[in-house]
């Protein structure tokens, strides 16, 4: 007969072990993130996409230009992936590189260019407004660009610019928003960079108008206004 610690415990240290992997697994993904955003800057890193399957891990990489990380004759990407299994110890780590469509679209490139175009001298205000208008000329359904530092004094404060419809909360934000953040080191501090997009084609169209062909609501009120009449007639004879 097992006593109720027992019956208590055995599923507290299965959850427990579960959670741990989780948490390590998680924490291995943002290591490798981080160090995919710092080998490949130049070639305009938008995100990755890691898989573990059967045959070792699956990393997908999105870059504005891939030919900086293929190489001549793939050298390039065969380096990336001796990195990764030194690094991180990865078993047979299989890399793709893609493309993407629409970097203008993508937080986290928008994130990168303003942060050079601070680092270059730009002021802060012109790249937010520079963001806001590439990214809704992209086709978004909104943006939001939020700066935050020593902006002009030595104070700390921040500055949020927006366009369009960006949804905040509930199932819509979860769906149609991404966000991406970086942060700039320069004379008078560390500045942070936010920038969140909504796409329109996460949520379904609100309303959907169909052709049904012949209107047969006519028929359907002649048929109720004769069975009214026939009521009315019964109750008059009785």
């Amino acid at each position: 007969m097992l006593l109720r610690s027992d019956v208590i415990d055995m599923p507290e240290q299965a959850y427990s072990s579960s959670t741990k992997a989780i948490m390590r697994n998680f924490f291995r993904n943002s290591e490798l993130d981080e160090f995919l955003e710092r080998e490949l800057a130049h070639a305009g890193y938008g995100g990755s996409e890691i898989q573990k399957t059967p045959l070792g891990t699956r990393i997908t990489v999105y870059v504005t230009r891939p030919g900086l990380i293929i190489g001549r004759k793939g050298f390039g990407i065969r380096e990336l992936t001796e990195k990764l299994e030194k690094e991180f110890g990865l078993e047979n780590p299989q890399v793709s590189v893609l493309e993407i469509e629409v970097p203008e679209l993508n937080p986290r490139i928008i994130a990168n260019r303003v942060a050079q175009m601070i680092i270059k001298g730009t002021a802060f205000r012109r790249a937010a407004l520079w963001a806001l208008n590439t990214i809704m000329g992209a086709g978004a359904m909104g943006a939001e660009v939020v700066i935050s530092g020593k902006l002009r004094s030595e104070r700390a404060s921040f500055e949020k610019y927006t366009a369009g419809i960006l949804p905040k909360s509930g199932d819509p934000a979860e769906k149609a928003v991404r966000e991406a953040v970086t942060h700039v080191l320069l004379k008078m501090g560390l500045y942070g960079i936010k920038i969140k997009i909504a796409y329109k084609d996460a949520l379904p169209a609100e309303f959907e108008l169909k052709d049904y062909g012949q209107d047969i609501s006519g028929k359907e009120g002649v048929e109720e206004e004769g069975s009214t009449i026939n009521v009315n007639e019964d109750e008059v004879k009785s």
